[in-house]
């Protein structure tokens, strides 16, 4: 709903979307909301964004993404 920071788009089709940077002199449009991540598979015929589950004893209320990148090995 208030837009993406950044994409990383894997060779086998999976998206990873950042969102939610809140910076400061910055307008935010959800400010009470915290920052997530985001995985779509651009293989199928309609792509939908998922919210991906952050691990437990995260600091989700000042989660605040800036960038993604991937790292293949």
């Amino acid at each position: 709903e208030t837009g993406s920071e950044d994409i990383d788009i894997l060779p086998n089709g999976l998206a990873f979307i950042s969102s939610g940077l809140k910076y400061p002199g910055i307008k935010s449009f959800a400010p009470d909301k915290p920052g997530e991540i985001f995985l779509m598979d651009l293989n199928g015929d309609k792509p939908k964004a998922t919210e991906l589950r952050i691990s437990r004893g995260f600091d989700l209320a000042s989660f605040s993404p800036h960038g993604i990148s991937t790292y293949i090995d």
